[in-house]
């Protein structure tokens, strides 16, 4: 079917494209052999006027040489259009049109899998089962992961590196001291240290045995994701469920929960487990950025091409706020335009390469009515307008902003 399907659209887009050149094979004669007989009709109207003397022999020449151009210049034409008449400049469009249909078969076949069946969803539910069993241990996916280069120390601080090496003597010693091992493995990861800090962080969950907590339990699993290079290895995830099972309303290993249904071809399952997370914030919290990166594309492999998310709350946005425009208000012009030219400055480059929210758009504009940079503003209002004009709801704070810094219109 599929290859029926590609012919077929292929047949059509070929036609399409030929079908131009070939109407001036097939189709009437040229345009220019029209003008030819309209000039020859003259030619002879103008003699019948002359015999009829409607004109003098004066006007009748200069008809004559004026419509002679024309008959001249309609020749010329019809000349230089006669190779497409006689079929020739179809050819080579129809050699080169075949020779990208054939490139393009030629590379599917190389790199596509043009014996592939096609995959029903219960299929496609099972090879991500059977994905999700096959997963390699924890040890062979820290083997297989790519080599973490050693920390970097130079700019530490030497007594902060020495109070280091007197805590992992300490934790020598005295192995089963659980405050130790928490110390250790938080500090290990702040130099990072991580498989150091995974170390100590395993031996104090063991210690703890059923007593660990849902923090600890968490952390030790994101250790041995680290450790892995984000694969979500069956002991991984044993940890997670311990540590959901202690406190289901764990963000960082519902996250993680999320990432593991991805990496095994379930995101239909991740994508009610992150909408959750992003919906409860805090916007600040670290799982929040990745989330509003994927949650788009995440719904839609979900199923769900009419999920919008949730903008970013106003307050959390960088940029100058509300209160910081208001205050740059009452300030002297100088000192206004230096507290807020940075923070604008910095949000205009990030808008620029990275894209943002329409609230930062919003925000952007304001700002830079503020510092009297009106055709600035109006040029941000129009490409704004340009962005997400498809979208009412995403526009609307926008234009609130434009009416507010009398840009509407």
């Amino acid at each position: 079917m599929f290859w029926i399907l590609a012919a077929a659209l292929t047949a059509i887009t070929a036609f399409a494209i030929l079908s131009p050149l070939r109407r001036g094979r097939t189709g009437a004669a040229p345009a220019a052999e029209y003008d030819l007989r309209v000039y020859r009709d003259q030619l002879a109207e103008v003699e019948r006027d002359l015999d009829r003397g409607v004109i003098g022999p004066d006007d009748a020449q200069r008809l004559r040489t004026e419509i002679g151009r024309k008959v001249l210049d309609a020749d010329r034409r019809a000349a230089l259009s006669a190779p497409v008449a006689r079929g020739g400049h179809l050819l080579w469009p129809a050699v080169v049109l075949a020779a990208m249909l054939a490139g393009a078969v030629a590379l599917y076949l190389r790199e596509g899998v043009p014996g592939a069946p096609d995959m029903p969803l219960a299929d496609r539910i099972a090879a991500a089962d059977a994905a999700y069993r096959n997963r390699p241990s924890q040890q062979q996916a820290e083997a297989a992961a790519p080599a973490r280069p050693a920390p970097d120390l130079a700019q530490a601080d030497p007594e902060y590196l020495t109070m280091i090496d007197q805590l992992r003597a300490a934790v020598e010693r005295n192995p089963n001291d659980q405050q130790g091992l928490a110390l250790l493995a938080s500090n290990e990861m702040r130099l990072g240290n991580l498989n150091a800090a995974r170390d100590a962080q395993q031996r104090l969950v063991d210690l703890r045995g059923d007593q660990a907590d849902a923090v600890q339990l968490m952390q030790l699993a994101t250790l041995m994701v680290d450790a892995t290079g984000g694969v979500i290895t069956p002991q991984a995830e044993a940890v997670l469920q311990r540590a959901l099972t202690q406190d289901p309303t764990q963000p960082q290993a519902r996250y993680l929960q999320g990432v593991l249904l991805i990496q095994n071809g379930r995101p239909d399952r991740a994508f009610p487990l992150w909408r959750g997370l992003l919906d409860e914030g805090p916007e600040n919290a670290p799982w929040i950025a990745p989330i509003r990166a994927a949650i788009q594309d995440l719904a839609w492999l979900a199923g769900d091409d009419e999920y919008r998310a949730p903008a970013a709350p106003a307050a959390d946005l960088p940029g100058p706020d509300a209160d910081a425009l208001s205050a740059a208000r009452d300030l002297p012009p100088d000192e206004r335009a230096q507290m807020v030219q940075g923070m604008v400055d910095r949000l205009q480059d990030r808008l620029a390469t990275q894209g943002g929210t329409p609230q930062e758009w919003a925000r952007l504009i304001a700002a830079l009515v503020v510092l009297d940079q009106r055709d600035q503003a109006t040029a941000i209002l129009a490409e704004a307008r340009q962005r997400f004009g498809s979208t009412p709801d995403a526009l609307a704070p926008i234009e609130q902003a434009a009416t507010d810094a009398g840009l509407d219109g």
